[in-house]
């Protein structure tokens, strides 16, 4: 069944590859169980790939590109296409400007951002959702999250801030265990001379005032300095470029970080506790 959900669902970048893959690998009169064995798969995992049951990983785009790719380049220019196809609907549009942005600055009330999430929380976070994805949708849901990572190392550097409702830190998915991994991975990128990560109190609603009760938002920089805003529930988007309706959100973020502790204490609370959860 998730076969055949996936060949309906297949984007054009994974229906473009696996037509060149066969065309290639014919050229070359090569069986798919021998272009398999050459790379690491199974024929089986060949034929997946052509017809879109299972479109092809970005390690096996790496692979069909040194074998078959005839330094053409073809399989190195789909790796970032096909990655875009695995992404939710609602997230193909912003995933683009997300990995373009100058600056990205976030706030979040429910989960770690998915920038910052470690493949052991976001695959026990994925799966764990409803209605419950396919094991291997499920792990190209995870791919193309961690891909996103890319944006922490890109050159130019990208400015990237994060501000987490503490609740957030206390909410674990999968295990402890998992969720301890999550909080020494947030600190560790914490450390980035290209990021601030800060933590609004749980008790913030007690003085009076909670600028950030109306929920998570994205707020992005392009490269043409353009400002945008990214907002989602319950597998809907919404992408706000009225400048008027951006610096209402804007004002309102900015808010929220003079609300939240400094990078600092927020730094000192994620750590203890990664050292604390689950005793």
């Amino acid at each position: 069944m998730a076969r055949a959900e996936n060949k309906a669902d297949a984007g054009g970048t994974a229906q473009l590859v696996a037509a060149l893959a066969r065309a290639l690998r014919e050229q070359q009169q090569l069986s798919q169980e021998q272009l398999g064995k050459k790379i690491g798969y199974t024929g089986s995992a060949i034929s997946a790939m052509e017809t879109c049951a299972q479109p092809a990983s970005d390690q096996m785009l790496v692979k069909l590109e040194e074998t078959i790719g005839g330094g053409l380049g073809v399989f190195e220019k789909a790796r970032a296409f096909v990655l875009l196809d695995k992404y939710p609907p609602q997230f193909k549009d912003f995933s683009l400007m997300e990995a373009a942005a100058v600056t990205l600055s976030s706030y979040e009330t429910f989960v770690v951002d998915g920038l910052f999430q470690t493949r052991e929380y976001a695959r026990d976070l994925i799966s764990g959702g409803f209605p419950k994805p396919s094991e291997e949708k499920a792990e190209e849901l995870v791919e193309a999250r961690m891909a996103r990572k890319a944006l922490f190392d890109r050159d130019p550097t990208a400015m990237i801030e994060l501000i987490l409702d503490e609740s957030v830190l206390r909410r674990p998915f999968g295990t402890w265990g998992v969720h301890r991994g999550q909080l020494r991975s947030l600190a560790k990128d914490a450390r980035r001379d290209n990021v601030s990560v800060q933590v609004l109190p749980l008790e913030r609603g007690l003085r009076g005032s909670h600028a950030g009760d109306r929920g998570s938002m994205k707020l992005v920089e392009t490269e043409e300095h353009h400002h945008v805003a990214y907002l989602e529930i319950e597998d809907e988007s919404v992408l706000v470029s009225n400048p008027a309706k951006v610096a209402r959100l804007s004002h309102r973020y900015a808010k929220i970080r003079t609300q939240a502790l400094s990078p600092d204490d927020s730094l000192s609370l994620i750590e203890r506790l990664a050292g604390e959860e689950g005793k």
